[in-house]
């Protein structure tokens, strides 16, 4: 690897799986910083038949945030800071728009707000994958459940929007 090439050395590579795991974590302890008692204040909803119970979303995100970071990782391995900034970028910014969901939807209780937030995560999502397509295939396919899964939360954040 010449001195020139913006990829991240060997040694390096661990240092930066672990930068990824902490920013996904970051996203996600800021998250949940905000929804103390978010089961019970999701369970005290008026939802629709199809909503997941709430045991169901720790599980369904830790493995998300899990995939989010390899995901970042892998781009990052591939193309670098340097070669990879717009799709990291992107990528950053999807973290925080994730991180302020939870605060305006059970901290605020702001269920319109919210709704309009997840629209933009996910379109942020949508614009990581294809940039991190042009990167790394696999890094891309890691994000797929995560748009699902970020798509159906919309989906039931209207839902309990239109019924509260």
């Amino acid at each position: 690897m010449s001195t020139l090439d913006p990829r991240p050395t060997a040694p390096s590579r661990l240092a930066g799986l672990a930068t990824f795991g902490v920013a996904a974590a970051a996203a996600a302890v800021t998250g949940s910083l905000a929804a103390t008692d978010a089961a019970g204040r999701y369970g005290a909803l008026v939802q629709p038949s199809w909503a997941p119970p709430p045991w169901l979303f720790g599980p369904v995100w830790t493995v998300l945030y899990t995939l989010i970071a390899v995901a970042g990782w892998l781009v990052w391995r591939r193309a670098g800071w340097s070669g990879g900034r717009t799709a990291l970028t992107v990528y950053a910014v999807s973290l925080v728009l994730n991180a302020l969901w939870t605060p305006l939807f059970f901290g605020a209780g702001l269920f319109g707000v919210a709704f309009a937030e997840i629209v933009l995560l996910a379109a942020s999502i949508v614009a990581t994958i294809v940039l991190f397509a042009r990167h790394s295939r696999p890094a891309a396919a890691l994000l797929v459940p995560y748009l699902a899964w970020v798509s159906f939360a919309g989906a039931l954040n209207l839902a309990i929007w239109v019924l509260n």
